[in-house]
This record gives structure tokens, C-alpha cells and sequence, in this order.
């Protein structure tokens, strides 16, 4: 059974009241932070043209032109302005090229100082690393800065004129374009006031003259005074980039008359000039259904995809609901608390949360609770942590199927705090399918397979599947068998990680590509492992089974490893195992786990590739062809992916299976007994 993808009303193409005004000619939304303006991808939908373009077609409009004339970075919010028809682009076009259109932002800073209370920014403009830009003082700018104070303070105080001045101001900026044509960069003037200070923090208006690749974010960085949640520009830490098109004038394009179009602020600029610390939970169930619903909408694009009907709704803090998360599976949510006991300090109210949610329009929601010693739980399926009926609304069948990227894969939401499949290895996963044609591919710590089903998805040609608890070595057997993976060529494997990987190495196995993602915690009836003193003798032991060319992604969402201290583990295990890294890459979270602002992502993805052997060195032979593509298992009733999207799954031919080197008991067909005595945490999964 696969269910539909639900709650279709938290992502339409565009919210009513994100329409500020419309007419024949124009159309003006208020665009939200994190949504991009025009993306440059033609597979991407998630942007403000597609979904605005969707939407008109959704009301009739079958050709649905926008003209667009005015961009906003993905993190600014606010007015937003596109013509409707091809006759208005010219007079537009004319307002927005000759800068007589008046655009007017507010942005949040802090350490305004003694600075007056007005001002002009006069900068030259050039690229810098990653992606910013740079910004460089005019020649004899100290004298233009006092002038330009000077005159600051007198429109200040004469108003009336502000206009005139304001006119000159342009006529001097259109011939100082021109003479910047032959020099370094390009200029970039804005003109500032201050709206309201408290304290250390103070709101800004500012009204741009030119218009420039990160003006405003730049400008004011260079005067020491970053717009705060903008890392790139070394600003302070908040929930969002703290900039805001709040007014947009120009001569409407049909009868010149003058149009002004507003958006108001966010509620997030006064919270965050106001400094107290903000309880998400305080405003009862109808707020935090609110922030939900916001969270929901970051995830329009995974969506509307059409191929993935499980995914994050909220990821705590970094959608400001700090211990919470909620996960959709097809038609019902999973809700996880985490941290304190329930009417404990910093705990979320658990029946709010969980009303919050099922106002979302889930047919059912489940619940798991996480303490905050997660490791010393030795059963998970206690009711106390995971009850295994719904706890608002209907059960979910005891098993179904969810799509990912097209792929099926089964999941239980009442068994135990984990589902069947880990939501933020995603992406992951589809890079993994992308890397596996031809190549055999070693899964550890597997759990219920799902690395390898995407692996098999790519065209791997052999695989090995390696996991201790034998209800989930039975678990991703169903799930191969679910996209028709050939048992012969795709073995899985009842074992120790670590003896295994022991024994493969001292028979010289190899693979090409290596999935190594532990659990933070684990206890076997023989071992122990922690991911903070163990990581690094397990990556060396995975590195000994890399074959020269070879790659490992290594994961861990440990919250006490930072990113640079996994990035040693790896490469000192790298250099004991004697392998030679050629690359080391991060790999960003999906878009779906957002990080709490000024923390680092909770899960750790890293790509390591390893060289190719010496000329003289022959004896790993390079991956072999995929086969012909294997159809889907007739009993699997998940529909493949889209067409010129994913490999053809790979046919197994003759390869000889691996499970015979491991040493622990084999396999016993597909029981679906209690997992031997074992205990893992896997963070904020």
C-alpha cells in the first residue's frame, strides 16, 4: 500500500494573501524569505516565476506570462513586482533601467553606535570568494562621507527638499556610471535612516540608488554593521536574513499615475530588535499550528515533486520549535519530542504539540519520545517512548510503502522510535544511486537497507548489505525485493560490523563505493560502540575494503563531533588504513533539516575518494558494465521513478555473493522477531 501524499493544502503554488495587488498589467506579491525570485535550474519548482506561474494557470490562464523586471534574494522577503502583459514591459523596463522606480528596505543591525542618524553609502562593488562581493571606498571618500553627512543632516531637517536633492542625486549617479566604466568595480550607493533603536539594536531604512549583486548586505557590512542572520556578510545570529522590501513606487505602466505597493514587516524584525528570549510554545496551539504550517511551506519544492511522499515538516529550532519535530508518511505524522521529560524545564507541552499537528489535516498522528539519554533506553518499543497506535486521529496501516526519489521503501510508524528508513540521508541516498553504476557497494550498519535499494536503483552490480539485528537484515530484504534486486548479486548480512569488516579485509575484498553511517550509540550482546571514540577505528577498517578509485561516504549526526574534528577522524583513519585521499568533500543536509541559526548541521556528511593505484598496480579491476535493466517485482505496487532520472536497476549476472566471509551466523530468512539485545541512538533522526 502506498498512500497518497497528504495535507495538499500546506503547499499550494501561492497563498492568497501573498497577492498585494493585480490587475491587467501587474502583478505584486510579497514574496517570503527563502523562497528564490527566479531559479536557474529548469528542473527546480520551488521558486517565486514557477509557483506564481502555476498558480495562474491553475485559475486559467493558460499562457500565464510574467515579465520580470525586479529580483530578490532567496532570503528577502517583501514586495515583489512582475508585469502581466508583454505591452507593459517597456514602461517598466524604462522606470527600473533609468532608476526613477523608489525601492525602499528595512533591514535589522546591531552596534549602531554614535553613527547619525542619517546617511549616504558610497561604494565600489567587486566579486569576492564564495560568492560575495566586496566593497571599496572611493578615492577621497573621507571627504565625501563628512559632505555627505553634512547633507544628510540638512535634508534631515528640510524635508521639502529632499525631492530636488534627491533628483540631482541621479543625475550625478547616471554620469558617474559612465566614468565607472573604466574603473575598478561598479558604484553602489544607498542611503540609510534610522527607524528605531533598543539598545545595541537598531532598525534601518534603507533606499538603494543603484542596483547591485548584494548591495545593501554588502554596504553595510563594509561600515561594520552586518545585517543580522547574514552569515555570508558576517552578521549576528537570528532566525533569518533581517532584510525586507517593505515599498516599492513607480508611474503604473497603463495610465501613469503613481502606484505604491507595500508589505508589511515581519513579525520577527520586532521580536528580534526587542532581544527577549521568545517562548514558540507561548502562544497556544493556533501559534505553533502557525509555525508549522510556515515550516511546511520550506518545503514546497520536495512536495510538489510528485516522486516523495515521506519528508520533515519541522526540524526543531531551525524552525523555531526548538525539541520538536513532525515527519509525514503518506497521509499520517509522526511527531518526536526530545530532550526533558514532559513538564520538565525547556520541554515542549506535549498536548499542544501534538493538537498543533493534527490541525495540519493528518488523517493520524504518532508519537516518540526521545529523552535526553537516549542510549541507556533498552527497549524502544516501550509505550512510554513510542505508543504504538496514534495518539490523535487513525492508525496507519501496520505497514505501507512511501516513495522516495520514485523508490519504494516499507515503514512502520507504530514499531519502535524508528520508522524503517532515516529521512535526512535523502539526499544522500540519491547521490549513492547516482555514484553506484557498475560498481560493488558495501552498506553498513544498514538497517533496513535503504542505501542499498538506491545503490541497486543506480546500476550497482553487486552489493552487500551488513547489519547485527536480524528483524531489519529481514526488513531490507523486503525492501530489495520490492524493486526486483537479484538475492544473489545483493546479499544481506546478519553480522558485526566490525568483526565482519576484519574478515573482509583479511580476504582481500574490495568495493568501489562504501556507505559507512553508524549509529551515535550501539550495544550488541558483545560490543559497545560510540561514535565519539570509535568513529575513527571503524573509518579505517572501511577505508582497508575501498578499492584504489574508490569512494566512502561517511555520515554521523553525533551532536558532540563538529564537522572539522570528522574530518580528521577520516583522514587520520585514511592514512592508517594507507589509503591516499584525493578529495574530501561536505555534503550539504536536505533542505528539509534546517540547522538552528549559528549551529552547525546535526548530521555530518562526508565524501571521501581515494586514489587509483600505480600503472604497475593491476590487480583491482576497474567496475564492471551494468547489466540490462531488471523491472520492478510484480509484488512491489510503487510505480519507478521518472523516466531519464535514475539508472535502469541493474541485473546481477553471475557475481558471487559475499556473505560467506562474515563470520557471524548467517541470515534466516525473512523473521520478523525482536532484534537481539541492541540499543542505538541516532541523534535527531
Amino acid at each position: 500500500m502506498t498512500p497518497r501524499l497528504s495535507l495538499s493544502e500546506l503547499f499550494p503554488d501561492i497563498h492568497p494573501e501573498w497577492i498585494l495587488a493585480e490587475d491587467a498589467d501587474l502583478i505584486v506579491v510579497d514574496k517570503p524569505a527563502g523562497l528564490s525570485t527566479h531559479a536557474p535550474e529548469a528542473e527546480r519548482i520551488d521558486d517565486m516565476v514557477t509557483r506564481l506561474r502555476a498558480f495562474l494557470r491553475g485559475r486559467g490562464d493558460a499562457e500565464a506570462y510574467l515579465g520580470i523586471h525586479q529580483r530578490l534574494d532567496r532570503d528577502t522577503s517583501g514586495v515583489l513586482l512582475f508585469t502581466r502583459r508583454r505591452e507593459a514591459n517597456a514602461a517598466v523596463a524604462r522606470q527600473f533601467e533609468g532608476r526613477t522606480v523608489q525601492k525602499t528596505y528595512v533591514a535589522s543591525v546591531s552596534g549602531f553606535g554614535d553613527r547619525p542618524p542619517r546617511g549616504t553609502l558610497r561604494h565600489r562593488l567587486v566579486p569576492a570568494p564564495g560568492g560575495a562581493m566586496r566593497a571599496l571606498a572611493e578615492t577621497g571618500g573621507a571627504r565625501e562621507d563628512r559632505a555627505a553627512k553634512r547633507e544628510d543632516r540638512a535634508a534631515g531637517r528640510e524635508d521639502r527638499a529632499a525631492g530636488r536633492e534627491d533628483r540631482a542625486a541621479k543625475r550625478e549617479d547616471r554620469a558617474a556610471g559612465r566614468e565607472d566604466r573604466a574603473a575598478t568595480g561598479v558604484l553602489a550607493i544607498t542611503r540609510y535612516r534610522l527607524l528605531e533603536r533598543r539598545g545595541d539594536r537598531a532598525l534601518l531604512e534603507l533606499r538603494p540608488e543603484t542596483g547591485r549583486t548584494h548591495q545593501l548586505r554588502v554596504q553595510l557590512a563594509a561600515i561594520g554593521l552586518p545585517i543580522a542572520g547574514d552569515p555570508l556578510y558576517g552578521g549576528p545570529e537570528a532566525p533569518r536574513l533581517l532584510l525586507h522590501a517593505a515599498e516599492l513606487r513607480l508611474d503604473h505602466p497603463a495610465t501613469g499615475a503613481a502606484a505604491t505597493f507595500r508589505s508589511p514587516l515581519p513579525a520577527v524584525f520586532e521580536a528580534w530588535l526587542a532581544a527577549a528570549p521568545a517562548d514558540p510554545y507561548a502562544g497556544g496551539v493556533a501559534a505553533v499550528e502557525r509555525a508549522m504550517r510556515e515550516a511546511a511551506e520550506r518545503r514546497y519544492g520536495i512536495a510538489r515533486a510528485g516522486d516523495t511522499t515521506a519528508l520533515r515538516l519541522v526540524h526543531g529550532a531551525g524552525d523555531g520549535l526548538p525539541s520538536v519535530s513532525v515527519d509525514l508518511y503518506g497521509e499520517h505524522l509522526v511527531v518526536s519530542l526530545f530532550g526533558a521529560g514532559e513538564g520538565e524545564p525547556g520541554a515542549p507541552p506535549r498536548d499542544l504539540v501534538l493538537d498543533a499537528a493534527h490541525r495540519l489535516g493528518a488523517k493520524g498522528v504518532y508519537l516518540k519520545a526521545r529523552p535526553k539519554h537516549a542510549s541507556v533506553i533498552v527497549d524502544a518499543r516501550r509505550e512510554e517512548f513510542a505508543p504504538r497506535h496514534a495518539v490523535r486521529g487513525e492508525d496507519a496501516p501496520e505497514e505501507f510503502t512511501v516513495l522516495e526519489h520514485g523508490l519504494p521503501f516499507k515503514v512502520r510508524l507504530g514499531d519502535g522510535l524508528s520508522t524503517g528508513i532515516f529521512l535526512d540521508q535523502r539526499e544522500n541516498r540519491r547521490r549513492v544511486r547516482e555514484l553506484a553504476r557498475g560498481a560493488r557497494v558495501l552498506n553498513l550498519f544498514a538497517y533496513t537497507g535503504a542505501f542499498t535499494v538506491a545503490a541497486v536503483a543506480g546500476g550497482a552490480r553487486e552489493s552487500v548489505t551488513v547489519d547485527v539485528s536480524r528483524g531489519v537484515v529481514a526488513w531490507a530484504r523486503d525492501n530489495l525485493a520490492a524493486i526486483g534486486a537479484d538475492p544473489a548479486a545483493h546479499v544481506v548480512v546478519e553480522a558485526d560490523v566490525f568483526p565482519w569488516l576484519k574478515a573482509a579485509a583479511q580476504s582481500d575484498r574490495r568495493f568501489d563505493l562504501v556507505v559507512l553511517d553508524p549509529p551515535s550509540f550501539a550495544t550488541t550482546k558483545k560490543s559497545r560502540f560510540s561514535a565519539a571514540s570509535d568513529f575513527g577505528a571503524l573509518a579505517a577498517l572501511a577505508f582497508r575494503v575501498l578499492a584504489p578509485g574508490g569512494r566512502l561516504l561517511a555520515c554521523t549526526n553525533h551532536r558532540g563531533i563538529a564537522r572539522a574534528r570528522f574530518r580528521r577522524h577520516l583522514h587520520e583513519a585514511a592514512r592508517e588504513a594507507g589509503c591516499d585521499v584525493v578529495q574530501m568533500k561536505d555534503l550539504p543536509d536536505p533542505v528539509d533539516f534546517p540547522s538552528e541559526p549559528g549551529a552547525e548541521p546535526h548530521l555530518k556528511s562526508v565524501l571521501a575518494s581515494v586514489g587509483a593505484p600505480p600503472a604497475k598496480a593491476g590487480k583491482a579491476a576497474p567496475p564492471a558494465k551494468a547489466g540490462k535493466a531488471a523491472p520492478f517485482a510484480k509484488a512491489g505496487n510503487a510505480p519507478p521513478a521518472k523516466a531519464g532520472k535514475a539508472a535502469p536497476f541493474a541485473k546481477a549476472g553471475k557475481a558471487a555473493p559475499f556473505a560467506r566471509a562474515a563470520k557471524a551466523a548467517p541470515a534466516r530468512g525473512a523473521r520478523r522477531g525482536p532484534a537481539p539485545a541492541r540499543t542505538t541512538r541516532r541523534g535527531a533522526r
